[in-house]
């Protein structure tokens, strides 16, 4: 196996898409899970500047692992920060360190687009998560509450 941690091209739109479908039924939201290939192509490819952004892991040509994520431009600091809204690793290729591959790479990409920080969100019940994410020296932020309003 030859693990190479790159950016998502267009091509990748249906390979990414699986890996999001599996993290839908992982996170148990498949029921409302409205994504497609399409919607991967054209929201993360297509358009100018794209709804989001990908990191791949790919071993040779299957896409092992993905990190969603994108940019916060207006934030106190004056500086954009990181939004991850997906990190996924298919559970073939779970404990290899794949999940930590990404997060490196996207802490690079923090780093050259001069990003104050990299933000997001774990589900309470996911403590294999948590725990990989402070093994990573991530913290808790607790001084904020997460709030929606469902439209």
């Amino acid at each position: 196996m030859n693990i190479i941690i790159r950016k998502a091209t267009e091509a990748d739109s249906e390979k990414i898409w699986t890996l999001m479908e599996q993290l839908a039924v992982f996170e148990k939201y498949i029921d409302s899970f409205a994504i497609t290939p399409e919607i991967v192509k054209e929201s993360g490819f297509r358009k100018n500047p794209p709804d989001f952004y990908c990191i791949v892991a790919e071993d040779n040509d299957k896409i092992a692992g993905m990190l969603v994520y994108y940019f916060l431009l207006y934030t106190a600091q004056n500086r954009p920060a990181i939004y991850m809204k997906e990190l996924y690793v298919d559970e073939n290729y779970r404990g290899q360190k794949i999940g930590e591959q990404l997060m490196n790479a996207l802490k690079i990409e923090a780093e050259q687009n001069d990003c104050s920080q990299i933000k997001w969100t774990v589900a309470p019940w996911n403590k294999a998560g948590q725990k990989f994410y402070e093994r990573l020296g991530a913290k808790e932020n607790n001084e904020w509450l997460n709030y929606e309003l469902k439209i």
